[in-house]
């Protein structure tokens, strides 16, 4: 009888680490469009309430943006990350 909660937590734990990844992919910020730029490396985005991003290349890294992370909002302004 002891080996049944085992199982069941065994199991459980993979299930709810998955759940966990489904709903973050999820709520990222997927419906962004690039905009086109003089530099196709380096595209601002659009997002769905029609703001384009403030910066074409990611201010941490210098890379180009990562259109899965959220943007951050600056004086109403996105600011997108890499």
């Amino acid at each position: 009888m002891t080996r049944a909660p085992l199982a069941r937590a065994a199991v459980a734990g993979p299930v709810v680490w998955l759940s966990a990844i489904a709903l973050s992919l999820a709520g990222t910020a997927s419906a962004q469009r690039p905009v086109p730029t003089d530099d196709p490396g380096h595209p601002h985005y659009i997002y769905p309430d029609s703001t384009v991003t403030v910066n074409d290349q990611c201010p941490v890294r210098g890379g180009s943006l990562n259109p899965l992370y959220r943007p951050v909002y600056v004086n109403g302004r996105p600011v997108g990350f890499c």
